[in-house]
Parts: C-alpha cells; structure tokens; sequence
C-alpha cells in the first residue's frame, strides 16, 4: 500500500543498504547469466533475447548517468552479453541472405533496431570484423526505412544514428516525431499513436520515456522536454506507473533533464458538490504534498459526484488525484471476468475404483477429508499472441501443494516457470501464443473447515492493464 513504498523509499537514503542491494543484484546477475552470456527470465528457461538486450539497456542507462557500480565487474558481465546479442544479430543477417527474401528491402524489425540502440551505449566493447558490416548493414536499413516505422523505433533509431555519428538522419526523424506530435497545455506533449498492446514494444510509458531522451539528447529543447515530462507524470496520477519496468524507464528520463518546476508545492481547493474539503482537517504530507479525505457511505451524497480541482498559485506546478469508491467482496463470490483472456478454473477429486483412477468434479455438495488429494485445473484461453505472462492461482488456507520446489516446465509446447508460494501457485509464461492451454497440479486437503479458494488471475506483467479472473470457488471439509 502506500504506507508501505514510502517507507522503502526511505530505505533508499541509507547509502550502506543501497550498496549493499547494488552488489547483491549485480551478484544475481551474474549467477543467472547463461553460458552463452544471455539470460532467461527465469531460471531454468532459455536464453530470451529480449530480455538480455533490456539487461544490457538499462546498464546502458546508468553507464551514461555515470552511475554504474563495480564497473570492472560489471563490464565483464555486460561484454559477455553484449558478444552474445552480437551473435544472435549476425545469425539473422545469415539467415536473411539465404532466404532470398531480398536483403535491399525494409527487413527492419523491432528485436534489430532494440539492439542497435542497446549496443550504442557500448562503443568501446570490441566489435569483431565480421560483424560491422552487419551493423553497417541495418545502420542502412534504418537511414532508408526509418520513417516507415513506428515512433518507438524511430526514437531508437534516431538515437543509434546521432551516436554513431549521422546527425542528419537523426535530426529528421526528431523533427518527423515533432510535427507528428499534440501539444496540449494539461497533458504535455504527446504521441496520439502511443497505445497499449500486448508486446514489450507497444508501452506508452517506456516510449515516452525513450522520447524524452532522444530529444533531450538529440535537440536539447528544454521546453519540449519539460512538455513531454508533464504527460509522463500524469501517466502516474496517484500511487505508481504500472510495472517495475515502466518506472524504470519513467525515473530515467526525468532524471536525464533535471529541473525543479516541478518541485514547487501548489495550493489547492477541492470541492464535491457543496462539500469543500478542509485541507487544515487533513495536513499534507512534508515533501510530496499527499492528503488523503474519507467518508463513510452514509455521508455521501449524489451531487458530491460534481468535482472540481482549483489551484491558487500560478506556479507551473503538477498535482494530481483521485475519487474512489472502495468496497470488500468474499474472494468465492467474485464472478468470472470476460476479456480476450479467459480462466477457468475447476477442482477435482481423486479417487480410485475397480475401473482405475477416477477424477471427480468438486462441487458445493463434495464431501472431502483431510488426505484427499485434489487436482486444480486451469484452462486459460487467449485469442491473440501475448508476451511475458504472469498467471496467479490462490488456494484455500486448509490444502497444502504437493509441488512444493519451484522450476521451469516445458508442456505442450508451452514453457513456463512454476513457483510455489504460501497461499498461491505462479506461472510465469514468457511467450503465449493464441490458443487455449490447461495447467494443472496436485494439493492434500490438510485442514477440516469451510476455507475461499479464492479466484485466478492472469496479467501481462508489463502491460497490468490487460488482465482478467476467473469465478471464485469455495472448499468445505468434513
């Protein structure tokens, strides 16, 4: 809650536990960098190539903030990685010259302009001789074809192309992403394309943040960049941007143009209908200026739906807030939610009889006891591809997992890594292509009692706005 982040964002002020969290990651890093020098996102996957140029990028950024801790270690780790995504660019460019598709056409492609952005950061890491005139050769692909890609590409490949020197084809495409842009006095600037989607490269926040840094970078326009920044923060509205790696990029690009406009603190009104709240009733918070006002349902009244936010300075501050109507539900009594995800999740009884092993559906009239082992299927269907899945199964207090070590898993085509926790079993699915899938796995009945099994939820991880739930399930044991 937000209690609980601001308390660990004090605990980013204590220099010896921030170093001490910095050698310990870097420490992980490297456990869980593979042979090859790529990483999996889980242990036990395969090399995901993505994710190792997202590695290698976010060094990228604190390499040029000046930031980067244990740089001769680090530098090992990262030139690995870096060897490693030069190899896996140069077995595309092999493996477009054999397929004669035409290597004088556009064959740019997201996963290739990524990774010339990413190796921009590096250029004292060695590149070997066979491979520049790959890079040469999509350097060419992006000077013929940038403009038939979208803006966050084209930022990318503005980037790469001001790096290595071609300040015209740079300053086009900044101009070209200038022209296309809306300017509005509330929002900022901003891309009207920059939409949500289901892969790493449809996400409005970590563009912008990539916008931000190719102009600031590339133009030096102050007053553009402070624009841009203004619909970054309104992206954040009350509590945090969606995903760990959005506020990554997000803290990045504010940090890159530092300004203290932002800073200010703005006096404020706010009205509900005829109700105006008393900021002296509710004190702001030193620093951030948060408040926060409650009512009980029996105070509320339809014309409070009437909001108005008015600010008594002409500071070019930012504040933001927000109105909600906050109720609890039993976890069994939530219905299923439709979405271009769907779950459902069933429990089953194992038993055997004279025939063989029979599997029983648990429904509200099951008698089960301590030591029945149930079966808990999941079918998940999804009617487009998707990437970098978490699905989150919960579990009565009284049944206990028989897979209790965590690990990666390979079905039907399907990888995946399972990690069993206290109250719920996660899937983590890196690539979910368009179909339906059903995951299943064993628990004991432990406990006597009428227990919530609650619901299932799945979620991109970095996209949390595309989600969905199943119906929730109640268990009763004699």
């Amino acid at each position: 809650d937000e209690s609980t982040r601001k308390k660990n964002i004090a605990l980013l002020f204590d220099i010896n536990k921030t170093n001490y969290g910095m050698e310990n990651a870097l420490r992980q890093l490297e456990q869980m960098q593979l042979q090859n020098g790529g990483w999996s996102w889980f242990s036990g996957g395969p090399d995901d190539r993505y994710i190792t140029q997202y590695i290698v990028a976010g060094f990228g950024h604190l390499h040029h903030l000046n930031v980067l801790a244990n740089e001769e270690a680090t530098m090992e780790m990262l030139s690995k990685a870096i060897y490693y995504l030069d190899d896996r660019i140069r077995e595309d460019y092999e493996k477009l010259l054999k397929s004669k598709s035409g290597a004088d056409k556009d064959q740019l492609n997201y996963t290739a302009v990524h990774y010339l952005y990413t190796r921009s950061f590096f250029p004292k890491i060695s590149l070997a001789q066979e491979n520049k005139k790959i890079i040469e050769y999509y350097q060419s692909q992006s000077r013929s074809y940038w403009n038939t890609q979208g803006i966050y590409a084209q930022g990318m490949i503005a980037l790469t192309m001001y790096r290595s020197g071609d300040k015209k084809t740079a300053e086009a495409i900044i101009r070209s992403l200038k022209e296309n842009a809306i300017i509005d006095e509330e929002l900022g600037m901003y891309w009207k394309s920059n939409r949500a989607g289901y892969f790493w490269y449809e996400a409005p926040i970590e563009i912008q943040a990539l916008m931000i840094e190719a102009f600031h970078e590339i133009m030096k326009d102050s007053a553009l960049v402070e624009n841009m920044k203004l619909w970054l923060l309104k992206q954040k509205q009350t509590n945090y941007w969606k995903s760990t790696k959005a506020t990554a990029e997000a803290v990045y690009a504010l940090l890159l143009h530092g300004n203290d406009e932002f800073m200010s603190e703005p006096s404020i009104t706010v009205s509900l209908g005829k109700t105006l709240v008393d900021l002296s009733d509710s004190p702001t918070e030193s620093g951030t200026g948060y408040f926060k006002k409650s009512w009980n349902a029996s105070d509320i009244i339809s014309e409070m739906g009437h909001i108005k936010v008015s600010s008594m300075n002409s500071s070019r501050s930012v504040s933001w807030g927000s109105v909600y109507w906050q109720y609890f539900e039993q976890s069994d009594k939530i219905t299923n939610a439709a979405t271009s995800l769907s779950i459902q999740k069933k429990l089953f009884l194992l038993g055997n009889t004279e025939s063989g092993p029979m599997m029983e559906l648990v429904t509200a009239s099951t008698e089960l006891n301590p030591g029945d082992v149930i079966t808990v299927r999941i079918e998940l269907h999804t009617d487009r591809n998707m990437e970098y899945i978490h699905l989150k199964d919960m579990r009565a207090a009284g049944l206990e997992p028989l897979n209790v070590l965590s690990q990666y898993k390979w079905q039907d085509g399907l990888g995946y890594y399972e990690e069993t926790e206290d109250a719920a079993t996660n899937f983590f699915i890196d690539r979910l292509p368009k179909g339906t899938y059903i995951f299943e796995y064993p628990l004991r009945v432990q406990l006597k009692g009428d227990f919530s099994n609650g619901i299932t939820t799945i979620q991109c991880m970095y996209a949390p706005e595309f989600s969905s739930h199943s119906e929730g399930v109640r268990v009763k044991v004699k």
